[in-house]
């Protein structure tokens, strides 16, 4: 709530929203000093800005952390967590069960700059072990993923990349920093789309990376500031309003979830229900050990493939249609057709993903409202 917060000579309550691109010095001789790195202050907004950088403190307060850098958003984050590393050469070993982009990058994108990868079942330790390779620096997954909800254990994950003396970047975003501490279970980098639960209200876009002061340093601070995948100091505003109510947010939304999750497991019309916390997950033990709640997210398979849950979703009334994610408002996806629609079928079917899967993402509507609305929309089927 407090986290950060610098006042203007005003004693502003809210946070100052500071749009500008430059800064002015009282003389040339200032000006040098600033640029040298002698004299603490402003340069231009591509590199920092006092908005920006009371959000990304008040991110690392929250996540543990001992740096923050804000990006323009969530795959900036992650692009710039593993290019800022990485060189000709070098070797990445990621969980297979990751989001489209995110599988983009690993598979497209860093091979055109010499870099190879390894894909590997996320949730098989020795996968992990066996994929590396003399050349390995970077290990990478989300937890829980998406839209499967498969849970990594980090902590174990963590252990084998130290071995291999690779740095472990952890995707959060589902499971936010209310209920998961991924830097306390050994990873070296945090990422997050903060278009997804930190906005939490459909509005902006942005991303951070969060890591400690020598990461930072290393990895990410000059590549931010020479290529510029810089957040909008209106972005990083809203932000900041967003992470006030943060917490309040996830706990209904955590909850709402819970309730979901068991009113579908008892439905005909649904083959299988996904959520980490309930007992019947595959991975509800590391769940239990490294999360602080199931999450926001539910995953269940309509029985009768793309036409069923296409019915389901059309159906819905409270339960809006869109690929987003951690808003209020409660949305549905179907992730074969959307989020994941640029593999090939065997590819999705490799991560789990089949044409009856929808993902719901729960908001803070009234539990018994969101219920209903599903349960009415299955029965149609």
């Amino acid at each position: 709530m407090h986290g950060g917060s610098l006042r203007s000579e005003f004693g502003e309550t809210s946070e100052a929203l500071f749009l500008t691109q430059g800064y002015v010095y009282d003389s040339a001789e200032a000006a040098e000093a600033r640029f040298k790195g002698e004299e603490p202050g402003y340069i231009y907004s591509r590199f920092s800005n006092p908005t920006v950088a009371m959000f990304e403190r008040r991110m690392a307060e929250l996540e543990g952390a001992e740096a923050a850098r804000a990006t323009a958003t969530g795959m900036a984050a992650v692009t710039a967590s593993l290019m800022g590393q990485l060189k000709a050469g070098d070797h990445v070993v990621a969980a297979k069960a990751l989001f489209g982009s995110c599988r983009y990058v690993i598979e497209e994108l860093l091979p055109r700059f010499g870099v190879q990868s390894t894909l590997v079942d996320g949730t098989q330790l020795e996968a992990w072990r066996a994929a590396v390779r003399p050349e390995t620096k970077v290990f990478f997954l989300e937890s829980p993923t998406n839209p499967t909800l498969e849970v990594l254990d980090i902590a174990a994950i963590a252990a084998i990349a130290r071995d291999a003396g690779a740095k472990l970047v952890v995707d959060n975003v589902f499971a936010t920093p209310m209920l998961q501490s991924p830097l306390q279970l050994g990873a070296d980098c945090v990422v997050y789309s903060a278009t997804k639960h930190i906005d939490g209200q459909g509005r902006c876009l942005g991303g951070v990376i969060l890591a400690s002061d020598k990461f930072i340093a290393d990895h990410i601070h000059t590549l931010l500031r020479q290529t510029g995948p810089s957040i909008s100091p209106f972005n990083a505003w809203v932000m900041l309003k967003g992470l006030e109510t943060l917490p309040l947010r996830v706990r209904q939304q955590t909850e709402n979830a819970r309730l979901i999750a068991d009113a579908l497991a008892s439905h005909p019309a649904v083959a299988r229900v996904l959520y980490p916390f309930r007992d019947d997950h595959p991975q509800v033990a590391v769940a239990r050990r490294q999360m602080r709640g199931g999450g926001t997210l539910v995953t269940f398979e309509v029985a009768g493939g793309k036409a069923a849950a296409f019915r389901v979703a059309n159906a819905l009334r409270i339960i809006k249609i869109s690929n987003n994610l951690g808003d209020a408002k409660s949305l549905v996806t179907h992730p074969s057709t959307t989020t994941h629609q640029r593999f090939e079928e065997h590819q999705r079917l490799g991560m789990g993903i089949t044409q009856g899967m929808l993902r719901v993402s729960a908001g803070i509507e009234d539990a018994e409202d969101l219920i209903e609305d599903l349960i009415s929309a299955l029965d149609g089927v």
